[in-house]
């Protein structure tokens, strides 16, 4: 069990408690938080109060995480589109609807079940047994592209160019509305959205640096088909970019129109090309995932 002690800080005066550790432990939920907080989980001066608690100054706030309790992620034989496979990496073209790693409501059916299967259990560890050889993420929505590490010399080596934004990641998207201009860049910090948890926002206080680079690869009657080069790689970055200057993706209910006429089962985006140095060769590696039916129905259709 961890313990984290904390202060009220002068701009959450009279804010609810519950609201208030919502933005201190950004990445757990609010259900959570209200989980720990019936459990006696979290003091404040010493003592347990109800969730309902509304912060007053000189608060001292003492938060115990219980550990978390790893189960055993099964292995399961599902087939796997790959692109390039060595003894170090393997790169997949996830399909639309799969889950990247096991989590609340997802133990199963995930890539990671999968490549457990595939790899034998042959996969870097430094992410824990709930994301084994896991370096990055796309949205169970978004197909595409994404490197798998069997060890971990390979995982820190891929996660180093990630962090030096040095990995080549290209996207193929539809969105809403006709972009005029050919080219452009969205330059705006993305962090969480400061009263809906479970989305991000640009511009928001405190984000992280984050910047797309789209083309225009074809216009329609009332949609884009473009190009999207990542130079960051932001939680759900595309998405809250283009949604930014009003050019939300077909089919994204969660940053665009709240339905989604066109059946699309999430937000039309394709991770097509992905490249990197491998970690052992040194030799640079570039694939190319082809476009998913969906998405070539949806441009025939447009």
């Amino acid at each position: 069990m961890s313990l984290i002690r904390l202060e009220m800080e002068e701009r959450f005066l009279d804010e609810r408690l519950d609201k208030y550790l919502g933005e201190v432990l950004a990445d757990r939920s609010r259900s959570y938080v209200q989980k720990l907080i019936r459990e006696g989980n979290i003091l404040v001066n010493g003592r347990p109060v109800k969730v309902s608690y509304r912060m007053e100054e000189e608060d001292q706030i003492e938060i115990c995480l219980p550990e978390p309790e790893d189960p055993e992620i099964p292995a399961e034989n599902i087939p796997l589109d790959i692109l390039y496979e060595d003894e170090d990496v393997l790169v997949v073209n996830k399909p639309k609807g799969m889950v990247v790693h096991p989590a609340a409501g997802h133990r199963t059916g995930t890539l990671v079940n999968a490549v457990l299967y595939h790899c034998k259990g042959r996969l870097s560890g430094i992410n824990g047994v709930m994301r084994p050889g896991i370096v990055h993420r796309i949205d169970r929505d978004t197909t595409g592209a994404l490197v798998v590490c069997k060890n971990d010399y390979a995982h820190n080596h891929v996660a180093e160019q990630l962090k030096a934004h040095t990995v080549t990641r290209v996207y193929t998207a539809v969105v809403t509305g006709v972009i005029r201009e050919e080219e452009g860049t969205v330059d705006a910090p993305i962090g969480r959205h400061p009263t809906e948890r479970k989305k991000m926002a640009a511009g928001v206080k405190n984000g992280k640096r984050a910047v797309t680079h789209y083309r225009v690869q074809k216009r329609f009657a009332g949609h884009t088909l473009i190009e999207c080069r990542l130079e960051t790689g932001r939680t759900h970055q595309i998405r809250v970019h283009m949604a930014s200057i009003r050019h939300p993706l077909l089919g994204d209910t969660v940053y665009g129109a709240s339905k989604d006429p066109w059946n699309l089962r999430g937000q039309a985006l394709h991770a097509g090309v992905l490249g990197f140095v491998h970690p052992v060769t040194g030799t640079y590696i570039e694939v190319e995932a082809p476009m998913p039916e969906y998405m070539k129905v949806l441009l025939t259709k447009l």
